[in-house]
C-alpha cells in the first residue's frame, strides 16, 4: 500500500461518515467549473476559486474560508482521494484545461506536476505574509529550489509508539539509538517475548525516511536545469539502513508482515509487536482500526524516534499535503490567497487535529497550549504532542523529492521484498535500486549526477 493510499485509509477510519458527506460532490470533474460546487456560495458577488482536495472536513474549512473573506469564495469539488485526484489532474494537463485553480497535493508528488509546468510559483503573491506560520522544514518539503509550489498543511513527524506492557514486562526502557533498539529487540526474544517491530515491504517512505535520518540525500534537483537530477540511493548511510534493518528480520528480532493489512493489526492488538515506528497521525490512524479500543486499551505509549547518532539528533517526517495553484488559474493571485488561507483559522485548525487524523503544520496551531498540552486518550492521556511530536515537527529541516518519487517508492518495495526474502542483503538492495532508478531516471530523458 502506497502512502497516499494509506492516508486515504486513514481518514476513512476516522472520519467514514464525514468523508461520506464530502464525497457527494465528487468523482465527476469539477475542474474550472465555478458553477459545479460541492460546498454553497453565499457570496454570490465574489470572484470565486474553483478547488480540488478531499480532507474529511473540507467542507467545513471551505465554509469557514468562504464566512471569513469578502475577496474571494472556494468552489470546492472532491474528485477522488489521492491517486484517483492525481489522475484526473494529470489529463487535465495533458488536455490543458479541465484543472482547477487549487488542488491539493501530497508534498512529495509536487516535483511530479511541478517540472510539467502545471504548479504556479506562489512566492510572489504573499509569501511573506505568511511565511513565519511554518517551520523551515514544512516550506522545504513543497519547494522546488527557491521556488515554493504548495502551502503546507499537515505532516507526519515520526516517532516510536511502544506497548508499555511489552517494555514493563522485559524491563525495557525506550531505546534512544538503533543501537539500543536491536539490543531490546534480543532481549525480549531472548526471554521468549514478541517480536519488538515490523519490516514491512510496502511501507518503503518509512525506511527513505530513516535513510535521510541518517544522513542520505536520496535526490538532489535544480529547477535551473530541469533535466539534470542527482540519483545517490547507494551510499554508505543507505546501505546502513537497509543492512540493519535486513539483519533485524534475519535474527527474527522484527516481523516482515505488510503493514496495514488486517493481519497486521490483528497482531498490533494482540501485542505481537513491541514497537510501531509510524508518524503523528498513526494512532488516530490505529484507534481507527480498532486498537486502543478492546484489552489493549491504555497499553500504548509514544517515544521519540530512535538516533543513529544522539550527538546529532535529526527528526524525519512521513507523509503531509499541501494546497497548490495550478498553472491553468485564470487568477493565480486570487487562487494563492486561497491557498494561503485554506486551513488557516483556528477553528479549521482546532477541527483538523481534534476531530479528523491531521497533524497540522500550521504553528498557531503548534504553538496552540490546547494542541501541546494535549493529554491522548489513546496514550493513556500521554502528553505525546508536548513530548514527541511537537518537538520532532519543529526539529525537521525537510526533504528534496523527485520528480519521479512514486517509481523510486515502487521500485524500493520490490527491493525490500528480496531483503526479506533473503535474496539479496540490504546492501546488494542499495545497489539495486541505484542501478533501477538511475535507468529509469535516463528514459525519462534526465542526465543523472
Amino acid at each position: 500500500m502506497k502512502r497516499k493510499q494509506i492516508l486515504a485509509t486513514v481518514a476513512m477510519l476516522a472520519a467514514g461518515a464525514g468523508l461520506a458527506a464530502c464525497s457527494d460532490g465528487g468523482g465527476g470533474g469539477g475542474g474550472s467549473d465555478a458553477n459545479n460546487c460541492t460546498n454553497t456560495i453565499t457570496k454570490k458577488d465574489l470572484p470565486a476559486v474553483t478547488m480540488w482536495g478531499w480532507y474529511p472536513n473540507m467542507q467545513l474549512v471551505v465554509d469557514n474560508f468562504n464566512k471569513l473573506n469578502d475577496e474571494v469564495q472556494v468552489c470546492w469539488t472532491n474528485v477522488g482521494q489521492g491517486g484517483d485526484e492525481y489522475d484526473k489532474f494529470q489529463t487535465a494537463i495533458s488536455a490543458g484545461t479541465g484543472a482547477p485553480d487549487v488542488i491539493m497535493i501530497e508534498a512529495d508528488r509536487i516535483p511530479t506536476f511541478q517540472i510539467q509546468g502545471a504548479l504556479v510559483d506562489i512566492k510572489q503573491y504573499g509569501f511573506d505574509a505568511v511565511k513565519a506560520n511554518y517551520s523551515e522544514g514544512a516550506w522545504k518539503d513543497v519547494s522546488v529550489g527557491d521556488a515554493v509550489y504548495g502551502v503546507p498543511v499537515d505532516g507526519g513527524p515520526m516517532g516510536m509508539i511502544y506497548r508499555k506492557d511489552i517494555f514493563d514486562k522485559y524491563k525495557i526502557t525506550p531505546p534512544k539509538t538503533w543501537a539500543e533498539y536491536e539490543q531490546a529487540a534480543q532481549k525480549v526474544k531472548d526471554a521468549g517475548g514478541p517480536l519488538f517491530g515490523d519490516l514491512g515491504a510496502n511501507v518503503p517512505a518509512v525506511l527513505m525516511a530513516l535513510q535521510i535520518q541518517k544522513g542520505a540525500t536520496p535526490f538532489t534537483f535544480d529547477p535551473a536545469q530541469p533535466k539534470a537530477i542527482g540519483v545517490k540511493l547507494n551510499d554508505q548511510a543507505s546501505k546502513d539502513v537497509l543492512d540493519y534493518w535486513g539483519g533485524l528480520a534475519k535474527k527474527g528480532l522484527v516481523g516482515t508482515q505488510n503493514q496495514f493489512t488486517p493481519e497486521y493489526i490483528s497482531g498490533v492488538i494482540n501485542g505481537d509487536y513491541a514497537t510501531y515506528i509510524s508518524a503523528a497521525w498513526a494512532p488516530g490512524y490505529l484507534t481507527g482500526a480498532g486498537v486502543g479500543k478492546g484489552q489493549d486499551t491504555g497499553k500504548f505509549a509514544v517515544a521519540p524516534l530512535p538516533q543513529w547518532d544522539p550527538a546529532n539528533p535529526v527528526q524525519v517526517n512521513w507523509g503531509g499535503s499541501a494546497f497548490s495553484v495550478t498553472k491553468q488559474a485564470k487568477k493565480p493571485e486570487l487562487a494563492a490567497k486561497v491557498a494561503y488561507g485554506l486551513y488557516a483559522d483556528k477553528e479549521s485548525l482546532t477541527d483538523g487535529w481534534t476531530n479528523q487524523i491531521i497533524f497540522p503544520l500550521n504553528l498557531t496551531a503548534l504553538k496552540d497550549p490546547a494542541f501541546v498540552d494535549l493529554k491522548v486518550a489513546f496514550f493513556g492521556g500521554q502528553q505525546a504532542n508536548k513530548e514527541v511530536y511537537v518537538p520532532a515537527a519543529d526539529a525537521y529541516k525537510g526533504v528534496q523529492y523527485a520528480p519521479f518519487g512514486q517509481y523510486y517508492l515502487d521500485a524500493m518495495e520490490k527491493q525490500v521484498s528480496e531483503i526479506i526474502k533473503g535474496s539479496v542483503t540490504g546492501s546488494q538492495a542499495a545497489d539495486r535500486l541505484q542501478e533501477d532508478v538511475t535507468k529509469y531516471a535516463k528514459e525519462q530523458g534526465f542526465t543523472v549526477q
